[in-house]
């Protein structure tokens, strides 16, 4: 199945929260996706070295400690240097320390290059329905 659209997914910097990369990963492997999953602790050159060599198509980030805000910021010009600026950049989870209104952390990443921000509690569906409509 070598025609199946490749997409990569990690947890960002030094968070070590596994449960949503694993239901997001079963999500995107029975929909069809190939998955490259870089488990946890992942720098923000391990997600871009991963798309270059597979040439994947989308770099889903999670961050679930709070500090997204921080590790990922640059995720998109890093992409750019190395030449891969059109990759799709998704990021969700609890980016920000303490409660923030989403609309404000949304903005902010999607300042950042995001293409797509989802706020914690998400359904692995919602992101798959937009992976689909942002793959055409």
């Amino acid at each position: 199945m070598t025609n199946k659209e490749k997409v990569i997914l990690g947890v960002i910097g030094a968070d070590c929260h596994a449960v949503g990369n694993k239901i997001l990963n079963h999500a995107l492997t029975a929909a069809g996706y190939e998955v490259i999953n870089l488990g946890v602790l992942v720098p923000q050159e391990e997600f871009v070295n991963a798309a270059i060599e597979t040439d994947a198509k989308a770099i889903l980030v999670a961050s679930l400690y709070g500090h997204g805000e921080i590790d990922c910021r640059g995720l998109r010009d890093r992409c750019r240097e190395a030449g891969i600026e059109d990759i799709l950049l998704y990021v969700g989870g609890n980016l920000v320390v303490g409660k923030s209104d989403f609309t404000e952390v949304e903005k902010k990443f999607l300042a950042m290059g995001y293409d797509k921000v989802y706020a914690p509690g998400t359904l692995p569906e919602q992101v798959l329905a937009d992976l689909k409509e942002d793959l055409k």
